[in-house]
């Protein structure tokens, strides 16, 4: 096979020998390149939606609608006179519920032309038996159409924008055949039928497109004008018989332009509320999303005093310990909240309370109680009245505020002390090596004293120094993805070893599937021995004095460490977390406050409740960190905790 030459073509010839013009070509050999697979697909991807016949004023509405229902595409991409699996009725689109109108008004219009039938037979006024024939059959059409939601199947704008559909032709086609049928032969029953055409002509107006109503109304208005022909030709008066025609067509014309204008404004308007709607359930669930998330708790209370929203962080706040039970419920409902439901029914009174807040105090159980500040706003802004329907309360535990404010006024000190800290390390390191120093050449049991405690107190200096210096801001964070319960089981069994105590004192209750989280492993095992260490300092020895139990609870991962020693003071249990605060003399005062800065880091909290007096552990520190995604299958472990008996 001969391949074609690659060069360039020579000059074509034109008619009579003549070399072509190259400006205009030879139109009658020239052909039209056709174009790669690839941009035919582009042609008819770009021509596809010309081909598709025009659709009503509510097509858009209806794809709109349909496009959100799962697994559903838009009206406009499916094939025409075809529902999908799952795709609602066309009575749940407006489009459906519009054409169901039309439908109940043609059944009500053929039950007139069967009664109208009846009572002129009554009468003594017997229609012909076309005429009769003409009204009884559009009547079985109509109400059959009506009762029976089969003949609804496959209806979508797209099909009744094709005249030849059968949607199309058993309701505009139909209507328009019966009606101008009933008019050709009104002089014989003496009605005139011509005020029946409205109703084909208002549905082409507002359920196909304009063009198709257009057109539908100028064959009905043909029809009518040949109709006043054919009277001509009998005999009749030409001035009556074509003003008649004439004023029909031009008010079936205006009826046909008016209902699609109306129309059209409906399906704007209506689009333009569903949009409004969309973005008020979008912004909905974004305060629902925010509010769920806040630090503070939150609950919107009616004048019954019955809470009808209240977020995580309330819910935890009006509990003695966990969460009490979701919304709604009522203010009266606990003891423990009587003061606070006395405050609010006493603010819906008063329509007045304090932009500061008020300390409202929630008294759980004889010692167990949380003092809690209460910011009320009413539901309504503007000039506060009796008669409020809605308040919303923030409430926040006042001893995070106090630890807050006082977080803020150490953070100078903190970084004060860091860089204090840091010099501090050259004059104990030539401490300690002029300690050694002397050490080697004491001979004397007293300078052998002297020296020992000068190498203690800088070994203790060296801990503190250490202590301020692992806190220091600025520090890189490394968070790996660790098995909590293998960590805690870990850690306990190297604590108990290390300490040389018995198993029985140290009660472990771990979940039976692993448990995601993002920490460092020495970090979580630094934070873990000093709860350990403050637990077994208080505790009475007893078995199972110590309880350590993992958990999950709303979504997150929760470590406890729980010891059955007395609950601490109020007035020591304000100042926990604080650095340099503690109850023992040789005690440094940072190692909760070490755990609480660590952490910080990894978005974890860690706080002190008192358990109620039925409960042996009342003292309970507890650790809420952020879960981590579950590894898969085949990926290998962050990191490699030692195997342990997971219990049960």
């Amino acid at each position: 096979m001969t391949e074609p030459p690659s060069g360039p073509p020579g000059p074509a010839a034109g008619s009579g020998g003549r070399p072509a013009d190259p400006r205009r070509g030879d139109r009658r050999r020239r052909r039209v390149p056709v174009p790669p697979e690839a941009d035919r697909r582009q042609v008819d991807r770009r021509a596809g939606p010309r081909s598709q016949p025009a659709s009503s004023w509510f097509a858009p509405i209806d794809d709109e609608l349909a496009s959100r229902l799962p697994g559903e595409a838009p009206t406009s991409s499916r094939s025409a006179g075809a529902r999908g699996a799952g795709e609602p009725e066309p009575s749940t689109t407006a489009f459906g519920r519009i054409h169901r109108v039309f439908l109940g008004a043609r059944a009500a219009l053929g039950l007139i032309l069967v009664t109208m039938l009846v009572v002129t037979g009554f009468f003594g006024i017997r229609p012909s038996v076309l005429l009769a024939s003409v009204s009884i059959g559009y009547a079985g059409v109509a109400i059959s159409m009506w009762l029976l939601p089969r003949f609804g199947r496959g209806l979508s704008p797209q099909a009744m924008a094709r005249p030849q559909s059968p949607q199309w032709l058993a309701t505009i086609g139909l209507d328009s055949v019966c009606f101008v049928t009933l008019h050709v032969l009104s002089p014989m029953a003496g009605f005139n039928y011509a005020a029946l055409l409205v109703l084909p002509v208002m549905m082409a107006g507002v359920l196909t497109p304009r063009l198709l109503a257009l057109a539908t109304c100028a064959a009905i208005a043909l029809a009518l004008l040949g109709n006043a022909l054919v009277d001509l030709a009998a005999g009749a008066d030409p001035a009556a018989l074509l003003t008649q025609a004439g004023l029909v067509g031009s008010g079936l014309f205006f009826i046909t332009v008016l209902a699609g204008e109306l129309a059209g404004r409906l399906a704007r308007e209506e689009q333009a509320a569903r949009g409004s709607r969309e973005l008020a359930r979008q912004q909905a669930q974004l305060n629902r999303l925010v509010i769920e998330e806040m630090q503070d708790g939150v609950l919107v209370v009616d004048q019954t005093l019955r809470v009808r929203a209240a977020n995580p962080a309330a819910r935890r706040l009006l509990a003695a310990q966990g969460i009490c039970r979701p919304a709604p419920f009522d203010l009266r409902g606990l003891p423990a909240w009587q003061a606070l439901a006395a405050e609010v029914a006493s603010a819906f009174g008063r329509a007045d309370w304090p932009a500061e807040g008020r300390d409202v105090t929630l008294a759980f159980d004889p010692g167990l109680s949380r003092t809690v500040r209460v910011r009320l706003r009413f539901a309504r802004r503007g000039e506060l009245a009796p008669g409020e329907d809605h308040a919303v309360l923030f409430l926040e535990d006042l001893r995070s505020m106090q630890a807050r404010v006082r977080q803020e006024k150490l953070a100078a000190m903190g970084r004060v002390s860091v860089g204090i800290a840091h010099e501090i390390r050259n004059p104990l390191a030539a401490i300690a090596q002029a300690n050694g120093l002397m050490a080697e050449d004491a001979v004397s049991p007293a300078q052998r004293q002297l020296t020992r405690l000068v190498s203690d107190n800088v070994e203790r200096l060296k801990r503190i120094v250490d202590d301020v210096m692992e806190v220091a801001p600025g520090a890189v964070v490394v968070a790996a993805r660790i098995d909590l319960a293998a960590a805690v089981a870990a850690v306990c069994a190297d604590w108990a070893a290390a300490a040389r105590l018995p198993i029985g004192p140290l009660r472990l209750d771990l979940p039976g599937e692993v448990l995601w989280v993002r920490f460092d492993a020495e970090h979580l095992r630094r934070v873990l021995v000093n709860l350990l260490d403050n637990a077994w300092r208080h505790a009475s020895g007893a078995p199972g004095s110590i309880a350590v139990r993992v958990y999950r609870a709303e979504g997150r991962a929760v470590l406890s460490v729980a010891s059955d020693g007395p609950p601490i003071p109020p007035e020591v249990e304000r100042h926990l977390f604080e650095p340099f605060h503690s109850t023992r003399s040789r005690g440094t005062g940072l190692g909760l406050y070490i755990c609480r800065e660590l952490c910080e880091r990894y978005g974890a909290g860690i706080d002190y409740r008192t358990r109620p007096a039925t409960d042996p552990h009342r003292n309970d520190f507890s650790v809420v960190m952020q879960p981590a995604d579950a590894a898969p299958a085949d990926a290998p472990p962050a990191s490699d905790p030692p195997a342990v008996h997971r219990p049960a």
